[in-house]
């Protein structure tokens, strides 16, 4: 390895344990990745590159090429769903942006990460800079999953409770991780980028329902490169950047178990809880919108049919989703009332359902007027319970167990094809379309993962 020298072995020993995530993820080999996960990715990444192309037009992306453009480097590596072309450290940011931007991407319900909106960017970046293969890069990206999903549950909920965005503070782990395995580490320098990263946390959820939730992962994207680029050339940080008194583990939650991150190895892999939104917005709402849809379609039920609707809910829903009368699509995305009332006036919620337009529908706005929330402790986050009072004095009700998307519920292949369609037609062309599928859905057979990215340009 190049750079300059390491710290002396004594200040490093602790770093040496077979046990320690660092040595797990230098060591990982495709091979012992069972053929879940390997299916597992395809899935991921289909979904996300959906997504990713399907926010790449959203004014929050335009915004952000227009701020960092003209003082971005060579053009490496591409924006999906765009022409433009940046250096791999902008793209990283800029891609993490648009596929978050919808609130649309997968999710680690154990943690509410998205686990794909920090670790992919760097990742295809990287591969239209030098040449990676198919299993190389599935590999890389498995074990970012592995490093950001572990690191949360360690700190969950605490994380959350104290007001970070998971998805940025704990994904800079993950976007480190897969970015040193590409660069090829060794343990030693793999354990200070997981330092660097540690020092980089990013998002707090005030920003929710802002432009800034989606820089999040995409900032939490870049400063991950960032830490394993530096490790790389020998640059240093604490041995316990993770677990010190003053370290991230201590800084960001209340309460952990540290020891999450290393048990089980091998034994189970994080992107097994990866789930796929069918819905375009905050995953905490997914059960009222689901419950509200079924009982429309079921009863063939219209908005003027409807006395009130009341929902009896977990009470993160209310913390995350308690904006009674949404300006703006992104605002609609975090209203548990906009989106009971717009299951029922629309009997879908894609990305056209939430846009600043769809939120002052004279029809939606009335009926979002007659929704109420309530928590009820005894309702899981994944779980609702709806109660449709009519005009006529019946009374429907509904209990969503577990929402479509779900572990035990998942979106079906053909719903996720169904879903990428959806989100690319009308910004990629249908041959190209038909390629990304196709490069998505067996990455590991690719001697060139960098044709993934490529294909994803407009």
């Amino acid at each position: 390895m190049s750079g300059r020298p390491l710290p002396p072995k004594k200040l490093r020993r602790r770093l040496a344990r077979p046990e320690s995530l660092a040595n797990y993820v230098v060591k990982a080999r495709f091979e012992d990745l069972p053929d879940r996960v390997r299916k597992e990715v395809g899935r991921s990444l289909l979904n996300w590159m959906g997504v990713t192309v399907g926010g790449s037009r959203h004014r929050t992306v335009d915004i952000a090429i227009a701020a960092v453009q003209p003082f971005a480097g060579s053009q490496q590596a591409s924006l999906f769903g765009r022409k433009e072309r940046l250096d791999i450290m902008n793209a990283a940011l800029i891609n993490g942006i648009s596929s978050h931007v919808l609130d649309f991407d997968d999710t680690d319900l154990k943690t509410a990460v998205h686990p794909s909106a920090p670790v992919l960017p760097p990742l295809l970046a990287m591969a239209e800079l030098k040449p990676i293969n198919g299993r190389d890069f599935v590999t890389a990206m498995v074990m970012g999953f592995e490093a950001e999903c572990r690191i949360a549950r360690a700190v969950t909920p605490a994380l959350g409770d104290i007001g970070w965005h998971a998805t940025g503070a704990a994904g800079v782990f993950g976007a480190a991780v897969a970015t040193g395995r590409i660069l090829g580490l060794d343990e030693e320098r793999m354990c200070h980028a997981i330092g660097l990263a540690a020092t980089q946390p990013v998002g707090i959820r005030e920003m929710f329902g802002s432009m800034t939730k989606s820089f999040h992962p995409g900032r939490a994207a870049q400063n991950g490169m960032l830490a394993a680029f530096l490790a790389e050339k020998g640059f240093t940080s604490s041995l316990q950047g993770i677990e010190a008194k003053r370290g991230w583990a201590n800084l960001v939650s209340t309460e952990h178990d540290l020891s999450i991150i290393t048990e089980g190895f091998g034994d189970s892999f994080e992107i097994y809880r990866n789930t796929y939104k069918p819905y375009a917005c905050g995953l905490v709402i997914h059960p009222v919108i689901d419950g509200c849809i079924q009982l429309r379609n079921e009863y063939k039920l219209s908005a003027d049919q409807i006395d009130r609707i009341d929902v009896d809910i977990h009470p993160i829903v209310m913390e995350l989703t308690a904006k009674k009368n949404p300006k703006t699509g992104l605002e609609g995305k975090f209203s548990v009332f906009y989106v009971a009332a717009l299951a029922i006036t629309a009997g879908k919620a894609g990305e056209s359902q939430f846009t600043d337009q769809a939120v002052a529908e004279p029809a939606v706005v009335s009926l979002q007027q007659r929704v109420t929330a309530s928590i009820d402790k005894s309702v899981k986050e994944d779980q609702a319970r709806i109660k449709i009072r009519l005009k006529d004095g019946r009374v429907l009700e509904r209990f969503v167990a577990h929402v479509i998307g779900s572990v035990e519920n998942p979106l079906s292949d053909a719903g996720l094809h169904q879903k990428f369609s959806d989100l690319c037609g009308g910004i990629l062309a249908a041959d190209k379309m038909q390629r990304l599928a196709e490069l998505c859905g067996t990455p590991e057979k690719l001697e060139d993962a960098g044709d993934i990215g490529r294909a994803a340009a407009a």
